[in-house]
């Protein structure tokens, strides 16, 4: 029952944003290191979660995934464009970023805020509302340390949940150690 819980929860809350074709083509840019701006956005809401349940913090889990999600959803290279017009991309792309999340989900307050405040300290005034604000700001911060030291163990398909086949069931393999003859 719990897992087909965290199945529905997924399809109605995470799948629309992976499965959306903006989100697939953040696929093809790169975040830090050779890790993809997709990889990087899934690494940041599965750690986010991870840290808030680490730390016992009470929180909004679809705002936090939601957030977490569409942080980084600039749609640029910004290894070739770095100023966007709005800046250089370090302090411009949390607005561009929520600007293009806007334009295609519904977000609440608090989603919003995680987009826009997630570099927080680098912009120094924009300081997170949310405790889900603050796991995403310090998720990515982790994240890409990983990712820009060759750390990271995750690529594009790491966190991404496959659907369940209907027919599939899954079986627990006993092992047995055999003593091997001298």
């Amino acid at each position: 029952m719990k897992a087909e819980r965290r199945r529905n929860y997924y399809e109605k809350t995470v799948r629309p944003i992976v499965d959306h074709e903006k989100m697939q083509y953040t696929k093809k840019l790169i975040q830090h290191g050779d890790v993809s701006v997709f990889a990087h956005s899934m690494a940041v809401a599965a750690y986010s979660v991870k840290l808030a349940k680490k730390l016992g913090i009470r929180y909004d889990r679809r705002s936090l995934i939601r957030g977490a999600m569409l942080h980084d959803f600039f749609l640029y290279d910004w290894h070739k464009i770095n100023n966007v017009g709005d800046g250089l991309h370090g302090f411009a792309h949390p607005n561009t970023a929520s600007k293009n999340a806007v334009r295609y989900f519904d977000l609440n307050k608090r989603e919003l805020d995680i987009i826009r405040k997630h570099m927080w300290p680098l912009t120094i005034t924009k300081l997170p509302k949310y405790r889900e604000s603050w796991l995403v700001c310090a998720a990515d911060k982790y994240c890409s340390l990983l990712e820009t030291f060759g750390l990271n163990t995750y690529n594009d398909d790491t966190f991404v949940k496959k659907p369940a086949r209907e027919h599939e069931t899954r079986r627990k393999i006993k092992t047995i150690n055999i003593p091997q003859k001298k």
